[in-house]
């Protein structure tokens, strides 16, 4: 009679056992990111500088790349929470478009010598992410955009070009993504090299001619949203008679 009892008892000493296991390989990602970033955070911190990159430096470590290529080749998104998926396809986009510079590096001067006639460089099927090859078009039109619905992502995203909005120099997270995506938008926004009133002529980044129907045709009232200090009290002053303006695109190279 007692040998059944200690079979029971085994067997909830081994369920016991298992259930800890797993919840010590669920409860840190729960707590922190759900995505381990940690090697993409190393790169960056070591690779970008005031967004710009050292892409001969992303080459020296590109083994360390592929591995965090690799860990995201691994996620299903669509399991994640909705901040974390956001934070997800943006570190995806970025992590891939250095990448595909690699791919060329040292010889590419523009993320467009990647392309040819017949295919932008955008439309390259290479980004890997559970069992699936996606462009990075597909990343950009098919599930930011849409999907989100923050323009802000136009400040987040890099297409490694000066022009471009910066990279970050760490890694897009979940629990902090809202206060990110500001900072990279306002950071853009505020330097004279994106954004210049001249009289009643508000020179802007091509970004909003490009997607205006992502800033609801309005630039001036996006802009006020995230403008600072002098500028924001011209706007102000004079939004009804301010004509937007587009800045010519520089395509070169973001690397030292």
């Amino acid at each position: 009679m007692i040998l059944p009892v200690v079979k029971k008892t085994r067997a909830y000493l081994i369920a016991f056992f298992i259930l800890g296991l797993m919840t010590s390989t669920i409860l840190p990602a729960a707590a922190g990111s759900m995505v381990d970033h940690g090697i993409y955070a190393e790169l960056l911190s070591k690779h970008v500088k005031n967004g710009v990159v050292n892409y001969a430096g992303f080459k020296a470590d590109e083994n360390r790349l592929d591995q965090y290529l690799k860990i995201l080749e691994q996620v299903d998104p669509e399991r994640l929470p909705r901040d974390e998926q956001f934070a997800f396809f943006i570190n995806a986009y970025n992590a891939w478009t250095i990448k595909l510079i690699l791919t060329g590096y040292p010889g590419v001067k523009s993320i467009k010598d990647l392309g040819s006639l017949l295919q932008s460089p955008w439309k390259k099927e290479m980004v890997r992410i559970h069992g699936n090859i996606f462009t990075l078009d597909h990343i950009e039109h098919d599930i930011l955009r849409p999907r989100f619905k923050d323009p802000r992502v136009h400040f987040a995203i890099n297409c490694a070009a000066k022009s471009c909005p910066p990279l970050l120099s760490e890694p897009y997270r979940g629990q902090v993504l809202d206060a990110q995506l500001t900072r990279a938008t306002a950071d853009f926004l505020n330097q004279r090299a994106n954004s210049r009133l001249e009289g009643d002529q508000l020179w802007v980044s091509s970004i909003f001619k490009w997607f205006a129907e992502d800033f609801n045709k309005d630039v001036v009232g996006f802009y006020l949203k995230y403008a600072q200090g002098d500028l924001k009290q011209k706007l102000e002053a004079g939004r009804d008679r301010i004509e937007v303006k587009y800045m010519d695109y520089d395509w070169s190279l973001n690397g030292a």
